[in-house]
């Protein structure tokens, strides 16, 4: 089939770094919506939709959030296949009737995490695998009929339903972001260096294996809509 066409639901309140890494990490022509400016498709037309993270939380009171829960949940109703990453993983749940919640602490650098070897998503990644990851909300209850298919100790890091996919950590991540993002949280100024630390080659290089997710997905999405194209 042609290229794939994929809305890119940029929820990151203009941070150039997200555009950056997504267009890097998947092969497909991304048509990019600014979901903060309630920039949003007026149509369906598209392969798949990808949501990215977002320094929001999906239970805040405002004004874009509702609109792009909306537009989400009649784009799951038309089959459309859907990537969501960290708040795009949450806003996804709870959208579909999962929990979404403030942790009461915070998950933030290079971490462990564990795949259930079950998914497509997660197909030539090791079970144990490292990535990025900084969030203080977590899907406390996943939506009715989901599946978890990633978690470590802090939360659930992945879930599917059908074919919407949620993950938690940031594969899409390079070490300028890492470094960037890490840099502008309120933590402690001895946690604060330790995860900088950490924001090096060798646990770059780590992180890379999970970069496969985006592979997975599209090829994925190819399998989902190549039927329609016969």
């Amino acid at each position: 089939m042609s290229r794939l066409r994929i809305a890119f639901l940029n929820a990151a309140h203009g941070d150039t770094n997200t555009r950056r890494n997504f267009r890097r990490e998947l092969d497909a022509d991304l048509v990019e919506f600014d979901a903060t400016e309630r920039h949003l498709p007026d149509s369906f037309d598209f392969d798949a939709a990808v949501i990215s993270g977002s320094r929001s939380s999906v239970y805040w009171d405002e004004d874009w959030i509702s609109p792009l829960k909306s537009w989400v949940d009649d784009a799951i109703e038309t089959g459309m296949p859907m990537l969501g990453i960290c708040y795009g993983h949450q806003l996804l749940a709870d959208v579909l009737g999962g929990d979404v919640r403030d942790m009461g602490e915070y998950e933030i650098g290079y971490r462990v995490v564990e795949h259930t070897g079950e998914s497509v998503l997660f197909e030539g990644i090791d079970r144990e695998f490292t990535a990025f990851t900084t969030h203080s909300d977590e899907v406390a209850e996943l939506p009715p009929g989901a599946t978890s298919i990633a978690e470590n100790e802090y939360s659930n890091h992945g879930f599917r339903k059908g074919d919407v996919f949620g993950l938690q950590f940031h594969p899409e991540y390079d070490t300028d972001t890492a470094e960037e993002v890490t840099q502008g949280k309120d933590l402690a100024e001895e946690r604060l260096q330790k995860v900088l630390d950490g924001i090096n080659e060798e646990n770059f290089t780590a992180a890379c294996e999970a970069k496969l997710v985006f592979e997975n997905f599209t090829e994925y999405v190819r399998d989902v809509q190549e039927p329609a194209a016969d």
